[in-house]
């Protein structure tokens, strides 16, 4: 996780009143170890900062918030998808789309160091029903409808 990222989420638990715990895990074997951690320090939910690491490995992760009946948010649909509460992040399939722009100018002769950088330009919210009603949440009908994909 970069110090930027770290910092922005500190300030922003502050503004929302929350308190953040960080909980390291620096290979797959401390999973386990980490979500006991964090139940012992008292969390009542867990967010992960996106992560090809965690995304590998995003089943367990998903299956020890689960067995800890944590409620998760997850960078992407896929994490829903396989039974995590939440998601908000960029649409992969949007920027994979949009990247085939980049490769046309670059057929096309535009040099590298030309080509503008890009932010997601789309956003995607996932909500997994079933995963609500097990951990005996509510999700709003304006959460619904605002959702891009809804598992039930």
């Amino acid at each position: 996780m970069s110090p930027a990222g770290l910092s922005e989420a500190e300030a922003t638990a502050r503004a929302l009143l929350i308190t953040l715990e960080i909980i390291e895990a620096n290979n797959p074997d401390q999973f386990g170890d980490a979500f006991a951690a964090a139940v012992a320090r008292g969390a009542n939910g867990v967010a992960t900062f996106a992560s090809p690491f965690f995304n590998y490995d995003r089943k367990r992760l998903i299956e020890l918030a689960s067995r800890y009946r944590l409620p998760s948010i997850w960078e992407a649909t896929a994490y829903v998808r396989d039974g995590g509460l939440l998601s908000y992040g960029p649409s992969f399939a949007d920027m994979y789309r949009r990247s085939a722009g980049y490769v046309a100018k670059l057929l096309n002769g535009v040099k590298t160091s030309d080509l503008p950088v890009e932010q997601p330009a789309k956003f995607e919210l996932g909500v997994n029903l079933n995963i609500a009603t097990a951990l005996g949440l509510a999700i709003s009908a304006t959460q619904l409808a605002r959702a891009d994909e809804v598992i039930e």
